[in-house]
Parts: C-alpha cells; sequence; structure tokens
C-alpha cells in the first residue's frame, strides 16, 4: 500500500472483560470498540492496522492459579500452561468475531505458535505473518499468549511485549493502547478524585510522576499501570520516532482519533 501508516492497538485486558470475574467478557464494550476501529479505517483508509488485545479474566485467572509467566516443571505447571493458552484464545474468538461483524477483515494470529523466549525475555515472534497478512489488507489480531521458554520451560508475553517485538520489523508510527481511562493519570482516578491526566510524557518525566502510577483492578500477572508504562518509555527509546497513546476505550471519539493520529488521551514519545 503507497504512503501507508501501520498503527498497533491494543485493547486491554481490564477494558474489555471484567477482571474481577473469572472469563467475564464485556461484550457491549467490545461492540463499541469495534465499531470505532471500523470508523478510524473509513476515515483512514490509508492506515495498515495490527490489533492485539490483553488476556484480562480470561488468561490472567489461569496464569495466576498455576504461575505460568515464572516458568513450569512438573506435569500440572504443564496443564496450567495449556489451560492458560486455551483461556486467552477463547477471549480472542469473542474479540475477532466482534470485529468481524463491523466489517473489519479481522484474522486471529496466534502468537504462541511462533513465539520463543529466553527467561522471560521474547526472541521470536509472528513477524513474518502479520507482515504478510498486512500486505494482504487484512487486520491481523494478536493477543497476550503463553510462549515455550529455553530457560523457565514456558511463560506469558503480554501484548506489549509482542507488540515490541513486532515493531523492530514494521515500524509502525504509533501504538495506541486503550484502557478504561483516558490517558494516564497522577493518580488512580478510581480512587482519587483529585487525579488529572498527563498529556504527555517523556522519559525525563518518569521519576516525577512514578509514585502516582498503581497497578491494575483485578488479576494481572504481566504487571499493572506502572509497567505499561515502563514498557511504552522502552519502546520509544528503542524507537525514536514512535509516539505511544494511552486513552479510552469506553469513548469512541477519543479511541478513533487515537487511531487517526489525531489528539486524544496521554502521548508517551522520546
Amino acid at each position: 500500500m503507497v504512503n501507508s501508516e501501520v498503527v498497533f492497538l491494543k485493547l486491554g485486558g481490564s477494558l474489555i472483560t471484567d477482571k474481577r470475574g473469572e472469563e467475564v467478557a464485556r461484550l457491549d464494550v467490545i461492540a463499541q470498540a469495534a465499531a470505532a476501529i471500523a470508523t478510524a479505517r473509513s476515515q483512514r483508509p490509508d492506515l495498515q492496522l495490527v490489533i492485539g488485545h490483553g488476556s484480562g479474566s480470561f488468561g490472567h485467572v489461569y496464569g495466576k492459579r498455576y504461575g505460568t509467566r515464572a516458568g513450569a516443571t512438573t506435569p500440572a505447571d504443564w496443564y496450567g500452561f495449556a489451560a492458560t493458552g486455551d483461556a486467552a484464545a477463547r477471549l480472542n474468538r469473542i474479540v475477532v468475531a466482534t470485529l468481524l461483524d463491523a466489517g473489519i477483515p479481522a484474522w486471529s494470529i496466534q502468537p504462541g505458535v511462533a513465539l520463543r523466549c529466553v527467561d522471560g525475555r521474547v526472541t521470536a515472534g509472528p513477524e513474518d505473518t502479520v507482515a504478510e497478512a498486512l500486505a494482504r489488507g487484512v487486520t491481523p489480531v494478536v493477543y497476550g499468549d503463553v510462549a515455550l521458554d529455553s530457560v523457565r520451560g514456558c511463560t506469558i508475553a503480554s501484548t506489549e511485549e509482542i507488540f515490541e517485538r513486532l515493531a523492530h520489523h514494521l515500524q509502525p508510527a504509533r501504538i495506541v493502547l486503550a484502557g478504561e481511562v483516558d490517558g494516564i493519570f497522577t493518580a488512580d482516578p478510581f480512587v482519587d478524585a483529585t487525579a488529572t491526566r498527563i498529556d504527555h510524557i517523556t522519559p525525563a518525566d518518569y521519576a516525577v510522576i512514578a509514585a502516582g502510577l498503581g497497578g491494575s483492578h483485578g488479576v494481572d500477572v504481566t504487571g499493572g499501570m506502572r509497567a505499561k508504562v515502563e514498557q511504552s518509555l522502552a519502546m520509544v527509546r528503542s524507537h525514536p520516532g514512535l509516539t505511544i497513546v494511552v486513552c479510552s476505550g469506553l469513548a469512541p471519539a477519543s479511541l478513533t482519533a487515537a487511531i487517526c493520529g489525531e489528539p486524544a488521551g496521554t502521548r508517551i514519545t522520546l
């Protein structure tokens, strides 16, 4: 595609599921997000979009129960590995079906088939398949998944970690992280009414704002908001032209704007 712009979009696990329950998909939220994505595609037909999503109350529940991110040695551990992957895939089927209903040519790519890790670090991923899908006008959909690990036996790779691998090969212009709140705040807006949104974050700002960053609501085995910001800052350091946008997936206009490159949420840049 001539003059195309690659954009990664993650629908957070806390957005598309209720992480305080077990395997509770927020179907109305997923449908609303799919409609916002479809609007963005109609406004910006030049975009090449890669969609990812978290595992929320599906994969994270099993991952915590069996300690899968830390590895596996026993038959029970390996059962947990398989169960975690199965749960993550169940949520993926819901997301992909909803995207298809919205007219998006969404194609599920199971990351675990291609993922390889060394002591929790992703060293191989589905980048070739994702690139081939984009070249054919298909919208690839990846998700946080279990992976084989040469040191731990197995682990869990978050969507952000998979995006980091893909970014080295696809060079996205921006990565949009859609969650429940419209950006990064000075404190947890769920518990502190005085919290205010930070419109722009650079590596130099992190030491000042780090104390206000909380964890996740509900079960999350790949880290909360602090981990997401740290991963985002590491990525913009590695890719100086990259912009990461943290925005609300509950506000369709904000999500559409972020995908299209218009002002929305919190921007994280070098």
